[in-house]
Order: C-alpha cells, then structure tokens, then sequence
C-alpha cells in the first residue's frame, strides 16, 4: 500500500515536536522510509524539518537529505554545522556526497571536508567536484566491485567480499587487467561453477557496456534505456575503470530532464518552481509572453494589408481567422512534440527530407479531411461556392505550412546543438500563427481574385 499524508499525522508530528518528545517522534519515524520522512519534512515548516533532522541517526538522515526539495535542502545544510554535514556525508555513496558538498560556499565545503575522518572517501569526492555535473563523472559514484584478470577464482571471491562492504548494491562485477583498464564483466553463476583454482581470464565475459567520463548525462541515459542496464562502468581515454552509473541516478537525470522540456514547452525560460518568488517567476515567463505580443502585433499588421476585404464584402473570411490562427498552431504543436519526443528518445532516424516528406503526406491528408468539413459548414451558412472554396483551400496550405515547419524546426535546432524542447511551446505557436493567417489571407485573395 502506497505510503499517504494525512493531516492528523502532520499535526501529530507538528505537537511532538513543540513539546520535544524526541521519544515520541523517533517512534513514529522508525519504521519509515527515508522516502516518506523526506516528503513529510516538505509539508513541514523549515524549523520542524531541521530538528526532525537532528533527531534522526545520520544514516538516515543522509538518505533523507537526498530526497527532500533541493530548496529545502539547501536552507537545512545551512543550519547545520560542518561537523554535522560531515556526518550525514560520510554515510552517503560518493556520488551522492559530492552532490552535497556540491551545494556548498567554498568555504564551507573545506569546513565540511575538513571533518570528514575517511580520506579516501574524501579523495573520492574532490575528484568527483572536478568533472561537469551533466557529465558522466558528475554522475558516476567510485563505489564498485572490481577484479582482476589475473586473480583465481578463490581469490576473487576474497577480495569481492572485503569490496561488497562499501557497496550499497552489486549490480555487477568488472575485471579489470593489472593496470586497471576495463576487460570485461564476470557472471556471478561461472564464477560459483568454476574451481577454485580457475583465473579469471578464463571465465570473464569481454563484451561490456561502457561510457566515457565526459560523456553527456542524455547520451548515457540513452544507453542504459536503450540496453536496458541497471548500472554501467565509466571509463577514461584510457580504458581506466573510474567508477560506475546507477538506474537512480538516470532516473534523476531522465526526470529532470523531463521538467526541464515540459517548462520550455510551456514557455519558460528558466528552471522554477511554484514557490519560486514573483521576480523569478516573472523573469521566467515574461520573454516568450512579450514574443506573443509581437507575434500578435505581426498579425494585426498582416491583417490590415488585407482591409480591402472588408470594402469588398469578404468579411466573413476576418471572422475565420481565428480558425485558422489555431489551426496552425495545433498542427505545428502535434508535428514537433512528435519531433522532440523521437530526438529525446533518439528513435529519429533518416535524412530532414524523409521526415518532411512523410509530415507533408500526413498534413496533407489530415488537411483535406478538415477542409471537407469546413466547406460544408461555410456552404450551408454563406451559400457561396466561392468563399467556401477559398477558406477551405487556405486551411489547406496552412495545415501542410504549419506541419512542415512543426517537424523542420525541431530537427533544426538540434542539428545546431539547441534544445528542440523549445519549438513545441510559444515559439512555433506564435510563428505558425502568423505564418498561417498570412498564408490563408493570400489564398483567398488569390481565389476570390480580388
């Protein structure tokens, strides 16, 4: 059963800790996930979540600090001392240790590290802080089992047990050869098979899954999702094996990634939250809001060069654009999300004029369907062949217009190394709209023949 707050276990967490109970408190976060603490401490105020911290023994609360809103982690590392951040880092994997540190003033991050009694968990982390955060290393953490290739069977399983004390999870044993470059993999069932006196060598499995250590976050989630890997080792020009990538840690990556996209799409320039201020959140939504309002502007102007129309007696095609102005808008939306999603995924294959020749059939034929419609309703209302043809051509044109440049612009960007996440939200709307009220207005007059 999924864990759920509720509001009497708010209020009771909230009375304990007004009245000090740490008995109480401890009884009702025992038997917790670090998960569930760490929602709870986000529905609580900021000095109720710093003394429930407090109160918790460091390895839980090191956990508990790795699932709590980056804000409010930020401002609990700041109420704690260096001794007791040191605490909760000694308890964390490397990875997620630097991250932590990561948060930190320089300053505070020697005070921290200063307090740390395990030197080589701290060497661990100054490599870590060295490497790009939306890089391999950044994402990489240095616990992992390793042999060698010249060790027996016997021996193996010796120095696998000393190795597996400092490893959360095995996912996977790598062989390594004397000067540390990566050979290959051991299969946990060859190595129970095998004698005692077997080497390695012998039985390692050489074909093995690996990233470089400057690869992309993106790139290395597309491996694993494409081979469906619960970790993978890094490596260096060299071949060196540095350390390994968890799933969790692609998921982080593959979530924010997700947001990041979603904001974009949406129209935001900046990564924000709900609690954000009104200056961040402003600054964050403004530019795409003043790029309609140009975008607007530019509509009204094209549609002033059209006025004659209206002197003529076409009015009615004025009372369409908005129509039309959606249409083009809804298409380019659906063609580039497709786009995006594809490039994200990396299932786009093939050349910019096969995609674009497949979008073109695809509008084209939604585009007649459409039109059909919309020419039996313009008929039935106006009575007029003419003006029915001519509105109905036009969402034609348009429709394949908007389609093209809803797959060409994605595909655009991220040949050019921009994020194509930007071409589903107000950016294609906005110039589709435009593009498409021009398009449809020069039809008309073409077909009307004025």
């Amino acid at each position: 059963m999924a864990f759920e707050i509720t509001k009497e276990l708010l209020e009771n967490v909230t009375l304990q800790v007004t009245a000090q109970n740490n008995k109480a408190l401890s009884a009702i976060f025992s038997e917790m996930h670090h998960a569930d603490i760490a929602e709870i401490l986000d529905e609580l105020s900021f000095d109720e979540a710093v003394y429930i911290i407090r109160l918790l023994d460091s390895e839980t609360t090191s956990e508990v600090l790795m699932d709590v809103d980056d804000d409010v982690r930020e401002k609990i590392l700041k109420q704690l001392t260096a001794k007791e951040i040191a605490e909760e880092v000694e308890e964390l994997d490397s990875d997620d240790a630097a991250d932590v540190i990561a948060e930190l003033s320089e300053e505070r991050q020697e005070a921290v590290m200063s307090k740390i009694e395990d030197e080589e968990h701290v060497k661990e982390i100054e490599e870590l802080l060295t490497y790009d955060e939306d890089s391999a290393g950044g994402l990489m953490a240095k616990e992992l089992v390793q042999v060698n290739e010249n060790w027996t069977v016997l021996k193996c399983v010796r120095e696998m047990r000393k190795q597996a004390e400092e490893v959360t999870r095995v996912h996977s044993i790598y062989v390594v050869d004397d000067e540390g470059k990566l050979k290959g993999r051991l299969s946990l069932k060859d190595l129970l098979v095998a004698s005692t006196k077997t080497a390695i060598s012998k039985i390692y499995i050489p074909k093995v899954d690996s990233v470089h250590i400057n690869d992309e976050a993106e790139d290395v989630a597309n491996i694993m999702r494409k081979y469906d890997l619960e970790a993978i080792p890094v490596v260096d020009d060299n071949k060196v094996l540095l350390g390994r990538i968890t799933i969790d840690d692609i998921v982080d990556v593959i979530k924010e990634e997700a947001d990041k996209d979603y904001q974009l799409a949406a129209g935001l320039v900046e990564d924000v939250d709900s609690d954000d201020s009104i200056i961040q959140l402003t600054r964050a939504r403004l530019p795409w809001l003043i790029l309609g309002l140009i975008g607007g502007v530019g509509a009204f102007l094209i549609m002033e060069g059209f006025e004659k129309l209206f002197d003529k007696g076409y009015s009615i095609l004025f009372l369409f654009t908005p129509l039309i102005a959606a249409m083009a808008g809804n298409v380019g939306v659906q063609s580039s999300a497709i786009i995006v999603q594809g490039l994200a995924n990396d299932d786009v294959k093939g050349s910019i004029n096969s995609r674009l020749l497949k979008e073109m059939l695809l509008a084209t034929l939604n585009g007649v369907i459409l039109a059909l419609f919309l020419f039996l309703f313009v008929w039935a209302y106006k009575q007029e062949i003419t003006i029915s043809l001519a509105i109905s051509v036009s969402l034609i044109a348009v429709i394949i217009v908007a389609g093209l440049i809803g797959t060409f612009v994605p595909l655009f960007l991220d040949k050019r190394g921009i994020d194509p996440a930007i071409a589903t939200g107000p950016f294609i709307t906005t110039s589709n709209d435009i593009l498409g009220i021009l398009i449809y207005f020069m039809i008309a007059k073409s077909i009307l023949g004025i």
